[in-house]
């Protein structure tokens, strides 16, 4: 069952409650619809987490804490998945959603230089910056969908089978 699976990975109540950054929500991390793990949390869980991985911004952990206590979804699952952008995955990840942004707004990708100057960062934001910024959004939009209807429909699957077998059981 899916329950039991994601239960075994994720951070555990006591952690994300000591955690430095997270102390900033104070007596909001209390709400128990934030720890309970059913079907709607676990979904609105990985919605929040993988929009969240997307966001080219520091601090995802704590905007991906701060979605899950407003829309009361599973913080701990919310906040373990922003790590799929880690610093391995960004890279191809953000370089990903540069080209898409570039394909979604029909323009042809400029070719990357870095240069440690102001006038880089200044030429960086105006070259990339439209493509890239798209190509995330887009990216978060549709992970975000795709987590939320994926991880539902596996639950109900899960569900159904754990009843097909119990039902199964007693007709022997």
């Amino acid at each position: 069952m899916p329950k039991k699976f994601i239960q075994r990975y994720t951070p555990s109540p006591e952690s994300l409650k000591e955690h430095k950054h997270l102390k900033i929500f104070g007596d909001l991390l209390l709400d128990g619809n934030l720890w309970h793990l059913n079907r709607r949390s676990a979904a609105g869980a990985f919605a929040v987490g993988l929009f969240m991985c997307w966001v080219p911004l520091p601090s995802q952990m704590i905007m991906a804490a701060g979605l899950a206590i407003f829309f009361r979804v599973n913080l701990p699952l919310s906040v373990a998945l922003v790590w799929i952008s880690n610093p391995l995955t960004m890279p191809p990840m953000f370089y990903f959603a540069y080209l898409s942004g570039s394909f979604i707004l029909q323009s042809q990708p400029e070719p990357w230089f870095f240069e440690l100057s102001w006038q880089w960062v200044e030429h960086a934001i105006v070259t990339y910056g439209p493509a890239f910024l798209l190509g995330c959004a887009f990216w978060a939009a549709v992970c975000s969908l795709a987590g939320y209807f994926i991880i539902t429909w596996i639950w109900r699957y899960s569900v159904m089978k754990s009843r097909r077998n119990k039902i199964s059981k007693i007709k022997r």
